[in-house]
């Protein structure tokens, strides 16, 4: 970034740009890394908007895109600023992100391992004696499906053997 740049930033701008720094992102716990994201992220879409809708209504008065282009200069080179200190507070908010996601998991853990059963086992229980079978021979599954298929079957079968008892 150019001094020229951040000359043209007002106060409150300018304060939103410094609070992107390395040491003063550091201080900032996720939740309030979030909010500053949120901040810098309507900042930079307020330039973009200007810096496209000035540009639009340029191209009409100039005659094309490439000679409108220059007299936006400012509101691009905002956004560009802004842009810049959104993947700073991006990168710190995924940092933050993963540390905060490795302390959950370790939490868990920790939970589960306190929780888990240490008792030994119980001795298990002696055999039960076999019960006798019942007198169904079919023992294959029975469902809608396989009911119409064996129907089916049966009665193209009694269709072949009437057909052969018409001879």
């Amino acid at each position: 970034m150019t001094t020229a740049i951040l000359n043209t930033l007002t106060e409150d701008e300018m304060m939103l740009v410094r609070d992107t720094e390395r040491e003063r992102l550091t201080d900032l716990d996720e939740d309030g890394l979030l909010d500053l994201h949120d901040r810098i992220r309507r900042a930079r879409n307020k330039y973009v908007k200007l810096y496209r809708r000035q540009s639009g209504l340029r191209v009409a008065e100039s005659g094309g895109r490439g000679k409108a282009n220059p007299k936006g200069t400012r509101d691009r080179q905002k956004a560009e600023v802004f842009e810049d200190a959104l993947a700073r507070v991006s990168r710190a908010v995924a940092v933050a992100a993963k540390a905060s996601a490795q302390q959950l998991k370790a939490e868990r853990l920790q939970l589960a391992k306190e929780s888990r059963n240490t008792t030994p086992p119980r001795p298990s229980r002696p055999p039960t004696k076999a019960r006798p079978s019942s007198q169904v021979a079919d023992r294959s599954p029975d469902s809608p499906g396989l009911r119409k298929r064996q129907a089916s079957s049966r009665a193209a079968g009694a269709r072949r053997q009437a057909g052969r008892d018409s001879r």
